[in-house]
C-alpha cells in the first residue's frame, strides 16, 4: 500500500482514491472466525434509514457520530459488526411512490403482469388522489420495491463517500422476505404467549391515509378552535346544563356529561339524565376524577369519540359507542337507531356524508337557530393531534385492530421494563429522562395494525363460519417453516384458493405491520436470528444503538420491549443519541419544513474530512446549528485536514540520521509526554462516548505542535542549528516522526481520508487496521513539564516583538532579553537553543520576572 509522496498533496479526490481501496481490501469487513467470541466484538445496531427520496445533512451528522465510535473500536483492537439496513416499508415509500410514478393502490384491482406506470420522476406536489392512476396491491408493492432499490443505491454512494466504515456485506431490507419472515416469526410468537391479541375498540384514525395511528406516532400541533356553549336540558324539569365544547358536530355522538365528583356544582346532578339539544337524546350525567374543575363550564360532553379521554371514559364508565365519523373523516350516512325524533333524524341526515367541518356549521346554525347556543363564540388557540406524517387532524373510530401488550395495562410488566431503561447507559444521560417518561406515560397497547399495502402481512387468515362470516377468535397461522406469508395472496394452511370468501372457507388478513413492528428487530434482522446462530451470539445483545432523539419512544422503547418479550435480555448495553440539526434561526431541519440541506453538494466542495469535522465537533444530544450559505466549522475542518498533509510532509522531509535511536533533547521529551497525556485524555473521552473532547483535545495539541514545536525544532532537524549534534538532530526526527505516527492514529476516525493518505506515504497497511496509540508507543516514559507551554509562550513574545517593529520574522536579532518566573524561566533556558534557532537570535539571556514577556529586543541593523 505504501505510496510516494505527492510534490503537492492535496485533500481534493481522496474520497475516490481510497473508497475504492477499502472496498477491495475489506478493510473494515466483519471477520467472524477471526472474532472467535462475543467478548472480541464491537457490535451496532445501526439505524435503517428511510428509502424515500434523498438524504440530508442531519444523516450525515449523525451516522457519522456513530461512525467515529465505530473507527475507535475497531482500532482498539475490536472486531466491528457495523451493519447497514435499510428500512423500505412505510408511509413514506407509499407516498413517494404514488408521486413519483402517478399511481395509488387499489386491492380490489387484478395484477397487470404488463403494467407500465404513467410517468417517472414526478415530484407530486400537486397530486392527487383523484389524478392517479389505480393499481393492484401486488402492481404497486412493485413500484415500491422498484424505487426503493434506486434510493438505496444513491444513499449507500452517499455514505461511502462520507467514509462510514461499514461492512456493506451485512445489510438488510425491511421488507425482503427474510426480515418479512423475521417480523412475522416475532409475531406469532408473541401471539402463542398471548401477548398479541385482536381488538374491536376505538382507534386514532389518520382520515388521509385511511389507517390506524399508534400513540407513539403522534404530535399535537397548535390549531384555531372555538368553544361553543350549548344547552342540555335536564330531565326532572330543572335548569338547563350548558357545556362548553370545541367540537359541536359531535353533538349526536353524545353519550354523557361527565364533571368531577368533588365539584359541588354538580353533586345534584350525578345520577340524573339530561336530554342533548336538537337531538333530543336521553344520556346520565356522572363523575370522574379525569373531568377539569377549571375547564370550560367544568362540565364535559362525552361523545364517541372527540378525543383520547372521551375513550377513557367510554371505557371506564361502560358508556355505549354511538360513533357517526367513518375512516374518510366524514359524517356517516347510515341513519343512527338512539336519535328517535324527527327532527333529530332530519337534522342528522343534512349532516350525513359532510365533513367534520361541514357538519360543524351545520349544527352550529341550527342551534343558534333553536336558541340553544348559550353565549358568545371563544375562539381559542388549543393543541389537537396528528399523526406526524398527517396533514389532517385525527379522528377516532372503532376499528379491529392487532396489539401487543406493552406495559400500558400491566404494571408487571411496565415495571420490567423501567427496569431495563436504567439499565441503558445512555449518552447523554439526560436522554434517559424521554424514556422513563415514555414509559409511565402509557395509556394503552402497542397498535400494530396498520391499514396500507408496502408493509410486512400480519401472518393470520380467519375461518368463515357456515353464513361466511369471520371467526376471529380462531385465526389461523402458519408455522414458523413456511414463512414470510402473505395471507391476501396466499390460501390459508389446509385450504385451497378456491375456499377464499365461501362459507366454510377463509378469509385472509389484509392489514400490515407498523413499520416500527419490524424496526424494533433490528437488532435481530442484522444479527440473521435464527438463520445464523453463530454470527447471533457474535453480536446479541449489542453493544450500542445509535439513534434520533425524537424516536426514543419508538425505536428505542419498542427494541427493549420486543427483546424483552422474546428473550429476557436488554438488545444492547449503551445508547447513543444525536442531536438535531437545526437552520441559522434555530428550527429544525425536516422535510416536512422544507428547510433540509442535502449533503452531496457540500461533499462535493469541501471534501468528507471537512464534514466529519463538523459533525463531530457536535457532542451527542446537541442540536447544531448549519448554514450552508457559510459553513465556517466545515471550512476549519479542511484547513485541519490540508494541514495534517502538508505538515506530515514537511515532518517526513527530515531524513531519520543514521543511527537515531533515542530522544534525547527535553523540549522533544517534554512534547512527547504532553502528547502522552493526550492520548490518555482522548482514549478516556472516547470511552466515555464524548468524540466532541476527544476531537478537541487532539486538535489543540496537533496545533500546537505544528506552530509552536515544528518551529522550534525545524533548524535542529535539519541539522543546520549552530551548536546541533548528531545526536540533538536525531532526538528531534525522532521526536516528529513518532508524534506523527501517534496525531495520525487519534485524527483517524475524525480525518479518514487525509490520515490514510498520509500513512501510506510510509507503511504498507491501512491506518484503520492500526492499533489505537497509547502512551507506551511513544519513546519516552517522561511526565509533561510544561516545557513546550511555556518556550510556546516565549516563541510568542518573540513573534510578536518582531511583528511591533515591523520586521520579517527572518529578520536576525543580535540580542533578546526574555523574562520569566523562576519556574517558567528554569523551564525555558532548557530550550533555550532552539528558541534561538527559530527567533534567529545571536544572543538570548533570561532574567526573573512577574510574567513570561519579551523585555529588550535588539534587531540586526540590516534589517532594522
Amino acid at each position: 500500500m505504501t505510496k510516494p509522496m505527492p510534490e503537492k498533496p492535496s485533500v481534493d479526490g481522496l474520497e475516490q482514491v481510497w473508497g475504492p481501496v477499502w472496498e477491495q481490501d475489506g478493510t473494515y469487513r466483519f471477520d467472524r472466525d477471526a472474532a472467535g467470541h462475543r467478548d472480541a466484538v464491537w457490535s451496532i445496531d445501526t439505524p435503517p434509514p428511510t428509502a424515500s427520496g434523498s438524504l440530508h445533512i442531519g444523516h450525515v451528522f449523525s451516522y457519522t457520530h456513530t461512525d467515529l465510535k465505530a473507527r475507535f473500536e475497531r482500532m482498539r483492537g475490536k472486531h466491528v459488526f457495523y451493519p447497514m439496513g435499510w428500512d423500505d416499508n412505510g408511509l413514506p415509500t407509499e407516498r413517494r411512490v404514488q408521486n413519483y410514478y402517478g399511481v395509488r393502490c387499489d386491492p380490489t384491482l387484478p395484477y397487470d403482469p404488463d403494467f407500465t406506470p404513467p410517468f417517472e420522476g414526478g415530484d407530486g406536489k400537486s397530486s392527487k388522489a383523484a389524478d392517479q392512476l389505480p393499481v393492484s396491491r401486488r402492481n404497486f408493492i412493485e413500484l415500491c420495491e422498484r424505487l426503493t432499490v434506486q434510493d438505496e443505491q444513491q444513499f449507500e454512494e452517499l455514505f461511502r463517500t462520507l467514509g462510514l466504515s461499514v461492512d456493506w456485506t451485512q445489510s438488510y431490507r425491511t421488507i425482503d422476505d427474510t426480515s418479512r419472515a423475521s417480523a412475522q416469526r416475532a409475531f406469532l410468537r408473541n401471539l402463542e404467549r398471548g401477548e398479541a391479541y385482536q381488538a374491536d375498540a376505538p382507534t386514532l384514525w389518520d382520515v388521509t391515509f385511511r389507517t390506524a395511528v399508534a400513540q407513539a406516532e403522534l404530535e399535537d400541533k397548535e390549531m384555531p378552535g372555538a368553544y361553543h356553549g350549548i344547552a342540555f336540558h335536564r330531565t326532572d324539569g330543572g335548569d338547563d346544563v350548558v357545556i362548553q365544547t370545541t367540537r359541536p358536530e359531535l353533538l349526536p355522538a353524545c353519550v354523557a356529561l361527565v364533571a368531577h365528583p368533588d365539584d359541588e356544582r354538580f353533586q345534584d346532578l350525578f345520577g340524573t339524565t339530561v336530554r342533548s339539544p336538537l337531538f333530543d337524546v336521553e344520556v346520565p350525567v356522572l363523575a370522574h376524577h379525569l373531568a377539569q374543575k377549571d375547564k370550560g363550564a367544568g362540565i364535559a360532553m362525552v361523545c364517541t369519540f372527540g378525543d383520547t379521554t372521551d375513550v377513557v371514559w367510554w371505557r371506564e364508565l361502560q358508556l355505549p359507542n354511538r360513533a357517526i365519523i367513518g375512516f374518510d373523516g366524514r359524517v356517516r350516512s347510515d341513519e343512527p337507531a338512539w336519535i328517535e325524533s324527527a327532527t333529530g333524524q332530519e337534522l342528522y341526515a343534512e349532516m350525513a356524508g359532510k365533513t367534520v367541518f361541514s357538519a360543524k356549521k351545520v349544527v352550529v346554525d341550527a342551534l343558534t337557530e333553536s336558541g340553544e347556543l348559550i353565549g358568545d363564540v371563544k375562539t381559542i388557540q388549543h393543541p389537537v393531534k396528528f399523526f406526524e406524517k398527517g396533514d389532517k387532524p385525527l379522528e377516532i373510530v372503532s376499528t379491529r385492530q392487532w396489539y401487543i401488550v406493552n406495559g400500558a395495562r400491566d404494571e408487571q410488566l411496565k415495571s420490567t421494563l423501567r427496569r431495563r431503561g436504567e439499565e441503558i447507559a445512555f449518552h447523554p444521560d439526560f436522554m434517559r429522562v424521554r424514556y422513563d417518561n415514555w414509559v409511565g406515560g402509557l395509556s394503552g397497547d402497542w397498535l400494530i395494525s396498520r391499514q396500507r399495502f408496502f408493509g410486512v402481512p400480519l401472518p393470520v387468515w380467519y375461518p368463515l363460519d357456515a353464513d361466511g362470516n369471520p371467526v376471529f377468535d380462531q385465526p389461523i397461522v402458519p408455522t414458523e417453516a413456511q414463512l414470510p406469508v402473505d395471507p391476501a395472496s396466499e390460501p390459508a394452511p389446509g385450504f385451497t384458493e378456491d375456499q377464499r370468501g365461501v362459507p366454510g372457507g377463509f378469509q385472509g388478513e389484509l392489514d400490515v405491520m407498523d413499520t416500527w413492528a419490524t424496526s424494533s428487530l433490528t437488532p435481530q434482522l442484522a444479527g440473521k436470528w435464527e438463520t445464523d446462530p453463530a454470527l447471533y451470539d457474535l453480536v446479541y445483545p449489542y453493544d450500542v444503538r445509535p439513534q434520533a432523539q425524537d424516536i426514543i419512544r419508538t425505536w428505542l422503547f419498542t427494541t427493549v420491549l420486543r427483546s424483552q418479550l422474546e428473550a429476557d435480555v436488554m438488545p444492547w448495553k449503551h445508547a447513543s443519541i444525536s442531536g438535531f440539526i437545526v437552520d441559522p434561526d434555530r428550527k429544525k431541519m425536516s422535510k416536512s419544513k422544507g428547510n433540509v440541506v442535502t449533503p452531496l453538494s457540500i461533499l462535493e466542495q469541501h471534501g468528507a474530512d471537512a464534514v466529519r469535522y463538523w459533525a463531530a465537533s457536535s457532542k451527542l444530544g446537541t442540536d447544531a446549528a448549519f448554514d450552508p450559505q457559510n459553513p465556517k466549522q466545515i471550512k476549519v475542518g479542511r484547513r485541519l485536514a490540508i494541514k495534517v498533509l502538508n505538515a506530515a510532509k514537511f515532518v517526513y522531509g527530515f531524513p531519520l540520521p543514521e543511527g537515531a535511536t533515542s530522544v534525547t533533547e527535553a523540549l522533544d521529551v517534554d512534547m512527547l509526554a504532553e502528547l502522552g497525556a493526550v492520548v490518555e485524555q482522548a482514549t478516556a473521552a472516547f470511552d466515555g462516548f464524548d468524540h466532541a473532547r476527544a476531537l478537541e483535545i487532539t486538535e489543540r495539541f496537533f496545533w500546537t505542535f505544528c506552530d509552536d514545536y515544528l518551529e522550534l525544532v525545524k533548524e535542529r532537524a535539519y541539522g543546520t542549528a549552530s551548536d546541533a549534534t548528531h545526536e540533538t538532530q536525531a532526538s528531534a526526527v525522532l521526536a516528529l516522526r513518532g508524534a506523527i505516527d501517534v496525531l495520525l492514529r487519534l485524527l483517524a476516525p475524525f480525518l479518514p481520508y487525509a490520515t490514510e493518505e498520509v500513512w501510506a506515504w510510509t507503511h504498507d497497511t491501512s491506518v484503520h487496521r492500526a492499533s489505537w496509540p497509547t502512551a507506551a508507543d511513544l519513546p519516552t516514559d517522561a511526565a509533561p513539564t510544561g516545557l513546550l507551554a511555556a518556550v510556546g509562550q516565549a516563541l510568542i513574545g518573540i513573534r510578536g516583538a518582531k511583528t511591533a517593529a515591523k520586521a520579517s520574522q527572518k529578520t536576525p536579532v543580535t540580542r533578546a532579553v526574555v523574562a520569566a518566573p523562576a519556574e517558567a524561566r528554569v523551564l525555558i533556558e532548557r530550550a533555550a537553543v532552539d528558541l534561538a534557532a527559530v527567533g534567529r537570535i545571536e544572543n538570548l539571556s533570561f532574567v526573573d520576572g512577574d510574567e513570561l514577556a519579551v523585555t529588550e529586543i535588539e534587531l540586526a541593523e540590516q534589517q532594522a
